[in-house]
């Protein structure tokens, strides 16, 4: 007796609900993920028992100064012509801007630098600490 065979269906891979699986999950980890600003010189900034735990956000400009003096604008070394053309740039985007100066640096240059960011127009300035744990 000869029986008749049903013609085969083609396995077919549906990715669409993958994909959307995929996307979630893409859109989940840009969400909680922390930004971090980029460090360009390692700075350890000094003790302060009023410090917050809280980072600056990530639309805050942040200025670093080195123990050596060297100066750093998000990320970016730069000598203190460059820095003043900088925060200019800087000043037209009504960002506040952060100071991490490092607790061994000469206070000058720390004036040196409020300076400049001052002349420049900036009025909303704050300075990096660590607070006491």
């Amino acid at each position: 007796m000869k029986f008749r065979q049903k013609p085969r269906e083609e396995l077919e891979l549906n990715l669409i609900p993958l994909i959307d699986v995929i996307f979630m999950l893409l859109i989940f980890f840009m969400l909680t993920t922390t930004f971090i600003h980029e460090r360009a010189l390692n700075v350890s900034l000094p003790v302060s028992n009023q410090g917050s735990e809280q980072r600056a956000p990530v639309k805050d400009h942040v200025i670093e100064i080195a123990e050596d003096g060297r100066i750093a604008l998000d990320g970016h070394i730069l000598d203190q012509s460059a820095l003043r053309s900088a925060l200019v740039a800087v000043a037209a985007d009504h960002n506040p801007v952060v100071v991490w100066a490092d607790a061994n640096v000469i206070n000058q240059k720390v004036i040196t630098v409020l300076d400049l960011v001052r002349s420049a127009g900036i009025t909303k300035v704050g300075l990096g600490t660590t607070p006491i744990k």
